[in-house]
């Protein structure tokens, strides 16, 4: 009995009841899930306002920018498109420039070549005086043998320098608006008047004269004939197409004469096509007589004539009919005044010299 006693005293760790030992592990088992769980609980409701702050600023800075940049790129757009319309503005303000610089420079020509053209007329003029002086006190009681009188206001004598010669005389008389007048705005309103009036006015009333003038200086056994023209070409007495008149049939003369007079100017100026006509007739002229006022506007090739014709244009459509001119012909030019044509007088002198012609631009009274 003692002995049983004594080994029930005795601890004995395997002695232990299977059922505490599992109680103590679920126990320590659940006692840190709980700890763990609120851990994970209390960080996850741990939040820094600061950085909460910062993070909304953030996302406010992200969507200021985002429209910044659709701002910016439609800022892009229209600035592309105000550099390529500064760009054609530019371009187009270079071509202005271009085309002053070369006006300025045909001015400039026209100018020296004026002058020297003015100073070669004066020599002519004393030097036909002097000529004048010695056959008037040679033959101070000669007739002559103009094919018709032609007298100016006060029995005046009229001198030209211009060759009255050749056995087949061409007078190409313009007969275009521009003839109707010196300046541009008298020209519009001219044109709109009526025939009778447009007949009388005073520059075309000096063509007129001008070309009985050459009418009655002819020599007597020469042919002649007269041709006007605007945008076409036409004889100035109808029913005398291809034909040569005789200087010494005085009635067909006056017949000329009163035809010349009842032309009317009127549309455009086609200097290539009365120079074309020239090679028309057979047998060709021998010495042409051009009246006109200016460089031509318009030409064969041109198609729309509603706007205006710049002074390049004229240029080229004055040596476009040149080169329609057959060879070894003198064109003797008589040049009326024309406002805004400042190159006409530098090219149709220096046609006279191609030409082994003359150029003359009378005064007012001429003749």
């Amino acid at each position: 009995m003692a002995d049983r006693r004594k080994k029930r005293g005795i601890f004995n760790p395997l002695s232990l009841a299977f059922l505490d030992v599992m109680s103590c592990g679920f126990g320590a088992v659940v006692l840190l899930f709980l700890i763990l769980d609120h851990t994970a609980r209390e960080e996850r409701g741990d939040v820094d306002p600061t950085l909460a702050a910062e993070v909304a600023l953030l996302d406010t800075e992200v969507r200021e920018g985002e429209e910044n940049l659709a701002q910016l790129r439609n800022t892009l757009a229209e600035v592309s498109l105000e550099v390529v319309e500064a760009q054609g503005r530019a371009n187009r303000i270079q071509s202005e420039i271009d085309d002053f610089l070369l006006q300025l420079a045909e001015l400039e020509g026209t100018t020296m070549a004026s002058e020297e053209s003015v100073e070669q007329l004066r020599a002519d003029i004393q030097s036909l005086e002097e000529d004048l002086m010695r056959m008037q006190a040679s033959a101070p009681e000669d007739t002559g043998s103009d094919a018709r009188a032609f007298l100016g206001d006060g029995q005046r004598q009229y001198l030209s320098g211009m060759y009255m010669g050749g056995n087949r005389i061409l007078i190409l008389l313009d007969v275009s608006a521009s003839m109707l007048d010196e300046t541009l705005v008298n020209i519009i309103r001219t044109r709109n008047m009526g025939e009778e009036a447009r007949r009388r006015a005073p520059k075309w009333q000096q063509a007129v004269r001008t070309t009985e003038w050459i009418l009655s200086n002819m020599p007597i056994g020469s042919q002649y004939q007269v041709l006007a023209f605007n945008d076409q070409v036409f004889p100035a007495l109808p029913g005398s197409d291809g034909q040569w008149l005789e200087v010494a049939d005085e009635e067909e003369l006056n017949r000329m004469v009163d035809a010349v007079r009842s032309l009317t100017p009127e549309r455009g100026n086609n200097l290539q096509r009365g120079f074309q006509s020239l090679a028309q007739m057979s047998p060709p002229p021998d010495n042409v007589y051009l009246i006109t006022d200016s460089l031509p506007t318009q030409s064969n090739n041109t198609r729309d004539t509603s706007g205006l014709v710049t002074p390049r244009q004229r240029l080229e459509m004055f040596w476009l009919a040149v080169e329609s001119l057959p060879r070894n012909i003198p064109i003797n030019t008589v040049l009326l005044p024309m406002e805004g044509d400042p190159s006409a007088p530098a090219v149709f002198w220096e046609l006279a010299i191609m030409s082994r012609g003359s150029f003359i631009t009378p005064s007012k009274d001429w003749p």
